[in-house]
């Protein structure tokens, strides 16, 4: 008799403890290292990330330059777009509010008040995985893509939770897509073995 409420306590519990630990890594990230002019920076650079723009204009201009893989691109593109209306849909079935920090206001607008996954790290996460296996540098895009997803939590839009959830979803939906190793067969500058080297 007593079991199921023992279980129901600690679940509660190891809850409470979770969402104090977000809270903490929430407030010291919108809380240390700022400064007027870098906050506004931030808000620009992240703005780029909305609707994960950024990411599905680069994916046209890969198309554009990379003509021998240009259906390539536009799979990759649109995917990242497939993520973020999957990441939008989530939102609205989970539906938890953004964060709230008494005395320190969001230093950005936001599309929707809901939070759960972010929609900046979902696209960008996706975006480096998939750009990467199609031949562009993957440091500095997952550095990139890791600036978008941080500059969430240091405007104090998002829980860090948010956006680890989005970059798990992201990567996976990503890797269920084909993004993995970078493809030398159509790239610039190479071309497909002769068959008697193929079959060796």
């Amino acid at each position: 008799m007593c079991a199921p409420r023992a279980t129901s306590t600690a679940s509660a519990s190891v809850r409470s403890r979770l969402r104090a630990c977000d809270e903490r890594l929430l407030l010291l990230a919108r809380t240390r290292a700022h400064r007027p002019r870098r906050d506004r920076a931030v808000a620009r650079f992240s703005r780029l990330g909305e609707h994960g723009a950024i990411w599905i204009v680069l994916g046209a201009g890969g198309a554009l330059v990379d003509a021998p893989r240009a259906s390539a691109w536009r799979r990759a593109a649109s995917t990242v777009a497939g993520v973020y209306v999957l990441n939008t849909s989530i939102k609205l079935v989970v539906r938890r509010r953004r964060p709230i920090l008494p005395g320190y206001p969001p230093l950005t607008g936001t599309q929707t008040a809901l939070s759960f996954p972010s929609a900046h790290a979902a696209t960008a996460l996706a975006a480096a995985r998939l750009y990467s296996g199609l031949g562009l540098p993957r440091v500095p895009l997952y550095l990139l893509a890791g600036a978008f997803a941080y500059s969430r939590l240091y405007l104090g839009v998002h829980y860090p939770s948010d956006v680890l959830a989005g970059a798990l979803m992201g990567t996976l939906v990503a890797h269920a897509a084909g993004g993995t190793a970078p493809s030398a067969v159509g790239a610039p500058g190479t071309s497909a073995p002769p068959p008697a080297e193929a079959s060796r």
